[in-house]
């Protein structure tokens, strides 16, 4: 995308996974982009405490009570950071309309299912794999995605397949799924700063 490292914002509701290996490959070289920023809605992420500890500054900005001044907030501390691109991980809010207009084609999500039939509004967690193993299909996966105005809609990124054993239930297709998701989201951002996966051109 540039010749300067990607600078990257993390958005993390919970734990950070994703975003811990990501800090984790940046600081052991092995990717060519530089975190800048992390914010949670939640106070008491871990995620928090994890960025800090990575030397990156770190925000809470609560979404419950007033949306839309916090969708404002975030989109000036993204810009202000000089955020290149989004990295949600593990982000259970949705986003507003002046963040997705301030980095349009430039955020980025991961389902834990395959789109788009296994996602939207209240498909998330445990809710994926109870519907992906009650529809019997052979495989389930992860999808990362470009994020837009509706849940799990943007362009696909990249895709990972997980194959869904006969005797699978929705806990351990998920532990499953969720193992492989931080060094998934690692390689898709390797291949995105490689130029192996160009993003949506912003309209």
């Amino acid at each position: 995308m540039t010749d300067q490292p990607l600078r990257l914002g993390f958005l993390a509701s919970r734990n950070g996974s994703s975003m811990r290996a990501i800090l984790a490959a940046i600081a052991e070289g092995d990717l060519a982009a530089q975190g800048v920023l992390a914010v949670s809605n939640n106070r008491q992420a871990p995620a928090l405490e994890a960025a800090r500890a990575a030397g990156l500054k770190s925000l809470c900005i609560p979404t419950r009570d007033d949306p839309e001044a916090a969708d404002a907030q975030l989109a000036d501390a993204l810009t202000d950071a000089g955020v290149d691109l989004v990295i949600l991980s593990g982000y259970l809010r949705r986003l507003g309309p002046k963040v997705l207009a301030a980095f349009p084609g430039r955020i980025l999500n991961i389902h834990p299912g395959p789109l788009p039939r296994f996602g939207g509004e209240g498909m998330y967690g445990a809710r994926v794999h109870e519907a992906v193993i009650a529809a019997g299909v052979a495989e389930s996966g992860a999808v990362i995605h470009v994020v837009d105005g509706d849940y799990d809609h943007g362009p696909a990124v990249a895709r990972l397949s997980v194959p869904v054993a006969p005797d699978d239930t929705p806990e351990t297709l998920g532990q499953r799924v969720t193992a492989l998701e931080p060094d998934f989201y690692l390689e898709t951002l390797k291949a995105i700063v490689a130029g192996k996966i160009a993003l949506p051109t912003a309209p």
